[in-house]
């Protein structure tokens, strides 16, 4: 055979192995991507059917949730496309149609507005498709069959033990922050802080100073929904930097110098703690301040490191996309997942998979986040 035959035989065989590759994709729609492998568990190649819709990419939260979903099912050998909504419930209700069309057989969601996806939910119901609700909580529907999560009550009663735990005296001025009313998990943080913190806020050790409502309510330990509400309506940060700069702000603006000096801070999570610590950090009256946070973001890390930041409660995702995929798996195999609790959802009771989280500050950064192989020492300076 001549060289020049043998360079065409060559050239249809890689334009047919193209044809193939491309003709077996099942990935490709804007604002998603695709992860997985071949060989997997059984030794061969498996297709999860699976798809996974998250909020957006603009947080970094998500994104960490983005690479650990993909690195667990490359590890795993399964294959599953993964969306994001950019915090519109239409684009959402899209994204799952979309996976619902390419016959996914279990939707994994981390809806924007929990209300707003029990339509999307209901969607994929009907369709036969088994609904797993991620992180936040789908509401007002029954079209959801398990809810992974951790636990949420203890992310915001860490968070406020944290501040009790540095407070001394009476008449600490406590400023409260708190995620986006649209979304389920912010109201659950909110009641695990004000468990703990309503005691010491009746007994004068804190004294609310952003919040006309939350004053209010100061002697009631059990809130209603309708009650938080009222005073979500007044201190959320809809989970976004700017919102939460702007403000804290203006809480500060409106506060005497008495109402600052040494403060304490709720803020939900840890994008909105920078936020509201450079606020905070800039006002000439404010002496000292303890902020709290959630997630573990690599920035908040070292804004702890640094001592602009005084706690994150740190949420595996590790472990939680693991139980996701473990409760996707079960199902595929129509088996129950193993639950541990429910969550109403102003409709039903969900089972839950719950994963624990833990406090992090300065003095166990290390341990927490680098000894257990979540993050790299050298992805920090000045780390303890």
């Amino acid at each position: 055979m001549s060289k020049k035959t043998l360079w065409f035989v060559l050239s249809l065989l890689t334009a047919f192995t193209f044809l193939l590759s491309a003709c077996g994709n099942t990935g490709g729609s804007t604002g998603g991507s695709t992860g997985g492998s071949t060989g997997g568990t059984t030794g061969g190649s498996q297709q999860l059917a699976v798809g996974i819709v998250l909020p957006t990419k603009d947080e970094p939260r998500w994104i960490q949730d983005e690479t650990r979903f993909r690195e667990a099912l490359q590890q795993a050998g399964y294959q599953v496309e993964i969306l994001f909504s950019q915090g519109s419930s239409a684009k959402e209700k899209e994204n799952v149609e979309a996976l619902l069309a390419k016959g996914i057989k279990v939707l994994i969601i981390c809806p924007h507005d929990g209300t707003a996806a029990a339509a999307a939910a209901a969607a994929a119901r009907a369709a036969g498709v088994k609904v797993i609700s991620y992180d936040r909580l789908i509401r007002e529907t029954d079209a959801v069959d398990y809810y992974v999560t951790f636990d949420s009550i203890a992310v915001g009663a860490q968070q406020a033990q944290y501040l009790v735990d540095n407070a001394s005296g009476s008449g600490n001025p406590l400023y409260l922050y708190a995620g986006a009313a649209s979304d389920n998990n912010a109201f659950l943080f909110f009641e695990g802080a004000w468990k703990v913190l309503q005691p010491k806020i009746a007994d004068g050790t804190f004294v609310i100073k952003n919040s006309s409502e939350a004053v209010a309510l100061q002697n009631k330990l059990d809130l209603t929904r309708d009650e938080m509400a009222k005073i979500l309506g007044q201190i959320t940060t809809n989970w976004d930097f700017n919102t939460a700069k702007n403000l804290a702000e203006a809480n500060l603006t409106a506060a005497t110098a008495a109402d600052k000096g040494k403060v304490y801070i709720l803020a939900p999570n840890d994008g909105t703690a920078r936020a509201i610590a450079d606020a905070f950090a800039a006002d000439k009256d404010v002496t000292q301040y303890f902020v709290t946070g959630q997630d573990a973001e690599k920035a908040s890390v070292q804004y702890i490191i640094d001592g602009r930041q005084s706690m994150t409660v740190f949420k595996d995702v590790r472990t939680l996309v693991k139980d996701a995929i473990s409760a996707a798996v079960a199902l595929l195999e129509n088996k129950q997942p193993d639950s541990r609790g429910s969550y109403n959802n102003g409709k039903i009771d969900v089972p839950a998979i719950q994963s624990p989280v833990v406090t992090v500050t300065r003095d166990n950064v290390r341990a927490a986040l680098i000894d257990s192989g979540y993050y790299s020492a050298s992805d920090f300076t000045n780390l303890p």
